[in-house]
């Protein structure tokens, strides 16, 4: 029976895998507070993980937006700038073509 044990402790390396169990049991009595838990609802086990997260997105998001909203008004003026330009140059040609004439 001795030596059937020594067997499947060998094949299955469950010297080691019993000696880190003994070191995590051993680190675990230093702790003041208990060890954290599953509630059994993965949508709150979830959410104290993801939240962090999606609150940093959610900032990062917000500074690239307003980037794109600071760039488009730049466009946006840039495009009337143009335009009044265009119908600057139309009376002109407008002026030009009847004093031609």
């Amino acid at each position: 029976l001795q030596e059937e044990i020594q067997e499947v402790k060998d094949e299955g390396n469950l010297e080691t895998l019993f000696n880190s169990l003994d070191k995590i049991v051993e680190e675990a009595k230093d702790r003041e507070e208990p060890a954290w838990r599953p509630s059994g609802i993965p949508e709150e086990d979830v959410r104290s993980v993801m939240v962090p997260y999606l609150l940093k997105h959610r900032s990062y998001l917000q500074k690239v937006l307003k980037e794109k909203e600071e760039e488009n008004r730049q466009v946006a003026e840039s495009v009337l700038a143009g335009r009044a330009r265009i119908a600057e140059l139309q009376q002109l040609i407008l002026a030009r073509k009847q004093a031609w004439q």
